[in-house]
């Protein structure tokens, strides 16, 4: 459920978790399984049977077409779609050469989307659209859930107004309470500055960090999940672009501010 309320307002357009679309308000977005497909052709004697039967309760979602043969499925859709049979709105490819896969797919199926879905990531769907792929949407899973591990540690900056600072070989941290000044220059981000919360805006600069709770208590209502995506969508888009490239990407330059230097320096000696 966390994991597709992250995902959502990341940016990404949806859900296959019921229970999170449920909870979240939204419609759950996603294809029939393989299982699925394996089971009635068991049964039933065809893959033919499979999507038919898919389709019969979900006419709008994507068939799943590489259980067996992916070109052949797409041939068969390919004919049933011109003898009036049945209307496919989406196919999903879910292995194999994605790039030949997707192209082959597309020369049988030119007015159907096409889905791919397999431990993407953000690297192999670049390297998938450098590479010509015929793919209009992605479906992340594995890798965006569990990916590389960040690192965070909550560290005691200021106790009753008194500064702190731990000064451990290349563990030391900055004391006071803090806040991120961002400057913009024409709606882009030229850089962040770190300092102290009572410090003030320098020109062309807004405060990123926001007091939402004080002794327990909330300041104000949570905010709906729309709102966050469309702020985070705002956030990205605000950073250059040789900063949000996949590879290589420029860091933010990242500055602290004399105030905050100097108290550094002030706790350290105390």
């Amino acid at each position: 459920l966390w994991a597709g309320r992250a995902a959502i307002a990341a940016g990404l357009d949806g859900t296959l978790t019921v229970l999170a679309a449920v909870k979240l308000g939204c419609q759950p977005k996603g294809t029939m399984a393989h299982a699925l497909v394996m089971a009635i052709t068991a049964v039933s004697g065809s893959e033919h049977d499979a999507f038919t039967a898919f389709y019969r309760y979900f006419p709008n979602a994507p068939l799943l077409i590489d259980t067996y043969d992916t070109v052949a499925a797409a041939k068969s859709l390919a004919q049933r779609i011109a003898a009036g049979e049945i209307q496919v709105t989406g196919v999903r490819l879910d292995s194999g050469d994605l790039v030949t896969l997707s192209q082959e797919v597309r020369s049988h199926l030119p007015n159907v989307s096409i889905f791919a879905s397999g431990d993407l990531d953000e690297y192999e769907i670049a390297r998938l659209k450098q590479a010509g792929a015929c793919i209009d949407g992605y479906g992340l899973g594995t890798r965006l859930v569990t990916g590389n591990p960040i690192n965070g540690v909550y560290k005691l900056v200021e106790i009753d107004g008194i500064p702190t600072m731990k000064q451990s070989s290349s563990k030391v941290t900055y004391p006071g309470r803090k806040q991120i000044y961002r400057q913009f220059h024409q709606d882009t981000v030229i850089k962040d500055r770190l300092g102290l919360m009572a410090e003030s805006c320098q020109d062309h600069e807004q405060p990123l960090l926001e007091q939402v709770i004080k002794q327990g208590q909330r300041l104000k209502p949570p905010e709906s999940l729309e709102v966050i995506q469309k702020r985070t969508a705002a956030s990205v888009a605000s950073l250059a672009t040789s900063t949000r490239q996949i590879d290589q990407p420029s860091p933010l330059p990242v500055e602290i501010s004399d105030a905050l230097q100097q108290l550094t320096i002030a706790t350290s000696k105390g």
